[in-house]
C-alpha cells in the first residue's frame, strides 16, 4: 500500500470514527449514570436527521445554521423522555428497562413511518458533494465537517464532566446515586441531564448523517446496532472508551472495506467480529466500569 493510499483509508476511518463517536458517547453517558440501556438512542438519531431534512425542505434551512436547533429540540425530547417513561423505571427490574426503551424505539420508527413513509430523502447542500484535496488526500468537505463536529463536541462533554459543577454531579451520580443523594445533589435532575445530553448528541450525529448519507425510518436501527457495538466494545458507562472504540472501528472497517476483496460487504460485520474478539479477552470493554 503506498503512503497516499494509506494515508486516504485512514482519512476515510476518521470520517467514520467521528459520526460513531457522536451516536456512541450519549449512548454511554446515559448508561453510566442511569445504568439503563436506551435501546431508543438510535431512532434518536433517525429524528435529528428528519429535524434537519425538514428545516431544509421546508425552509431553506442549511443544516450547519440548524445544528444549535436541532441539538435544543433532541435535548428537549430527552428531557421528556425521561421526565414522563424511563423515570418510573429506573427501580425496576432491567427487562422493565429494556422492554420500556425498546418500546419507544419501536414507536417512534414506526411513527416516523407513517407521517414520513418509507422514502430515502437527501439533503443536496453544496459542501456534501464538494471535495477538499490535503496532501494528496481526497477528504469529502461534509464528512470534513462531520470530523469537526465530533471533535469539538467530545471535547466540550469533557470539559462539562470535568470542569463544571453539573459534570461533577453526573459523575458522582455515576459513582454513587446513593452516597450523591446524602450530599444533596438533585439526583432525578442529574438524570434528566443525562438524557437531555445523551439525545442531544445523538441529534448532532442525525445532523452529519442527513447530510453525508440517506434519512429514512430505518436509519436509527442502524445506527443503535453501530452504538452498541461501540459502547459494549469501549466499555459501558466509559465516555472515553467510547471514543476509542470508535476510533478503532472507523479505522478497522476503513481498511477491511478498501484492501480485502469485496471488502465492504465485510466493513458491516467486522465491528461484531472484533467486538467478540475483544470480549473473549477482556469482558468488561477496553475501559469498562467495574
Amino acid at each position: 500500500m503506498s503512503a497516499a493510499m494509506l494515508a486516504q483509508v485512514t482519512a476515510n476511518g476518521l470520517s467514520l470514527a467521528g459520526l460513531y463517536a457522536l451516536v456512541a458517547v450519549g449512548l454511554t453517558l446515559v448508561f453510566g449514570v442511569m445504568r439503563i440501556l436506551n435501546f431508543a438512542h438510535g431512532e434518536f438519531v433517525m429524528i435529528g436527521a428528519y429535524l434537519t431534512y425538514w428545516l431544509f425542505a421546508l425552509w431553506g434551512v442549511d443544516p450547519l445554521l440548524s445544528f444549535a436547533l436541532v441539538l435544543a429540540l433532541m435535548a428537549l425530547l430527552g428531557a421528556l423522555v425521561q421526565v414522563t417513561l424511563v423515570t418510573r423505571v429506573l427501580a425496576a427490574p432491567h427487562l422493565n428497562q429494556i422492554l420500556l426503551t425498546f418500546g419507544i424505539a419501536v414507536t417512534l420508527q414506526n411513527l416516523a413511518l407513517l407521517l414520513w413513509t418509507g422514502d430515502l430523502r437527501a439533503i443536496k447542500v453544496w459542501y456534501a458533494s464538494t471535495a477538499l484535496s490535503v496532501a494528496g488526500v481526497s477528504l469529502s468537505l461534509g464528512r470534513t465537517v462531520g470530523i469537526l463536529i465530533a471533535a469539538t463536541l467530545t471535547v466540550g462533554l469533557y470539559l462539562l464532566l470535568f470542569r463544571t459543577e453539573y459534570g461533577r454531579a453526573l459523575r458522582a451520580v455515576a459513582q454513587d446515586p446513593d452516597a450523591a443523594l446524602v450530599m444533596g445533589i438533585p439526583i432525578q435532575r442529574v438524570y434528566v441531564l443525562a438524557m437531555a445530553i445523551g439525545a442531544a448528541y445523538a441529534g448532532a450525529a442525525g445532523v452529519v448523517a442527513s447530510v453525508s448519507m440517506f434519512t429514512y425510518p430505518l436509519l436509527g436501527f442502524l445506527f443503535g446496532l453501530k452504538a452498541f457495538c461501540v459502547v459494549i466494545l469501549g466499555g459501558l458507562g466509559s465516555v472515553f472508551g467510547a471514543v476509542l472504540a470508535s476510533l478503532f472501528l472507523g479505522l478497522v472497517e476503513s481498511f477491511v472495506g478498501t484492501l480485502i476483496p469485496q471488502g465492504g460487504s465485510w466493513a458491516e460485520a467486522i465491528s461484531f467480529i472484533v467486538l467478540l474478539l475483544v470480549l473473549l479477552v477482556r469482558p468488561r470493554g477496553i475501559l469498562g466500569l467495574e
